[in-house]
């Protein structure tokens, strides 16, 4: 018994008719030409049609925003004052001068290396002055905030 099959091999159409596979070497037609071949045992390989099987993804794990972090101040600064732990650029002011801050409380953001870093008062007080305008590229250490 034969098999008829259209075969495409680098981009060229044939039509091949294959005799029994069970004789070696197998009687085969190609585009109305015959060829014997012989068959030889090799690896199995996987079918380019078949879809390799997908592992399931992982379950997300939940995580716990960080705490945030107090920057102490530079060396020679006292705590009147809240000054950049980086060099960056001012990207939002939340405070003005007059207002009460607490501990923690962010006074402003400073874009650095493309992250928004949140600057955060180390204590209470009153804000005497903000020293910086949004969108100023300030240098680690610069004064931001005054505080009373």
């Amino acid at each position: 018994m034969s098999k008829k099959l259209s075969v495409k091999v680098n981009g060229n159409d044939y039509e091949v008719e294959v005799s029994d596979l069970s004789k070696n070497p197998v009687a085969v037609t190609v585009n109305g030409k015959d060829y014997e071949v012989e068959i030889g045992e090799t690896k199995a390989i996987a079918s380019p049609a078949a879809a390799p099987v997908a592992k399931p993804a992982p379950a997300p794990v939940a995580r716990k925003a960080p705490a945030p972090v107090a920057v102490a101040p530079a060396a020679g600064a006292g705590e009147d004052v809240i000054i950049a732990p980086m060099p960056g650029k001012i990207v939002d002011i939340s405070v003005k001068p007059g207002d009460k801050v607490t501990v923690s409380q962010p006074v402003c953001a400073l874009e650095a290396m493309k992250m928004k870093n949140i600057i955060r008062s180390a204590r209470e007080g009153v804000v005497a002055s903000v020293e910086v305008t949004v969108g100023q590229k300030v240098p680690y250490g610069a004064v931001l905030v005054r505080l009373e």
